[in-house]
């Protein structure tokens, strides 16, 4: 992390102790030069950050901005939905007792931010932070299809597509058919794209204006899939997906 950045850390941390400052004021409290403290003001101003208030050349002050709120907002949700998920993870896992996981999208990356593992002696173990690119597995797949369709072509663009498993898609035309299918039918399913030797099926989790914010999905060992146990998880898969949604306040 550059030092620039570390010190506009260090310039906001002060507002939690006092909102409303002067440079010379930021300055004594975050212990730097006032040429610093007034060249990291003006960036953070410039991000939208930070608010001057100037009712005279010689009387400005700055203060937080409203945009903490959004970023609060979206840590809030986050935390909320993971919450809900997890209780109706560990019932669908005591059900079917296989590996549940959500996942969420950071950057061009999926996350696997909760996972309740199955007990079988031969079963698939995902830990909480792995990662995962976009376009391979089902649950990856799933955020990826939420993307419009510029920020789709954006991506394939930006991104190194490389084989992680037998099936994963490497191809961008390929891809781009893969996520139309996915926003068609509402889920995703994958025959070891992202792990070998493992199928798996994701439904989105929803909040409550529409947005999808993670993906909660199964995965499970191949040699344990037939079409009917397929069917069968999808159709509990879809049935705690909905009790989320409902929670979350989203009921289309």
């Amino acid at each position: 992390m550059s030092k620039s950045l570390v010190r506009a850390i260090q310039v906001l941390d002060c507002f939690l102790e006092q909102p409303v400052m002067t440079i010379n004021e930021l300055a004594e409290r975050a212990n730097m030069p006032k040429t610093t403290v007034f060249r990291l003001a003006g960036g953070l101003e410039e991000a939208g950050l930070l608010i001057k208030d100037r009712k005279t050349s010689h009387d400005v002050t700055y203060r937080m901005s409203l945009k903490f709120l959004t970023y609060g907002k979206h840590v809030s949700e986050q935390l909320e939905y993971n919450k809900i998920a997890l209780r109706y993870m560990k019932e669908l896992n005591e059900e079917i007792d296989e590996l549940i996981h959500v996942t969420i999208m950071e950057g061009n990356e999926a996350v696997y931010v909760e996972t309740v593992n199955s007990s079988k002696p031969v079963r698939l173990v995902v830990k909480v932070g792995a990662r995962a690119p976009l376009y391979a597995g089902s649950a990856p797949k799933l955020l990826l299809s939420s993307m419009t369709d510029e920020e789709l072509d954006v991506y394939l663009n930006e991104v190194e597509l490389k084989k992680r498993s037998l099936n994963t898609l490497t191809d961008k035309e390929k891809i781009k058919e893969e996520v139309e299918k996915i926003r068609k039918r509402g889920y995703s399913i994958s025959y070891s794209e992202n792990f070998e030797a493992t199928v798996g099926m994701s439904y989105p989790i929803y909040n409550y204006d529409g947005k999808m914010v993670a993906a909660i999905g199964i995965s499970i060992p191949d040699i344990d899939h037939t079409k009917e146990r397929e069917e069968f998880l999808l159709d509990k898969l879809e049935k705690t997906a909905w009790k989320i949604w409902e929670e979350l306040g989203y009921t289309d």
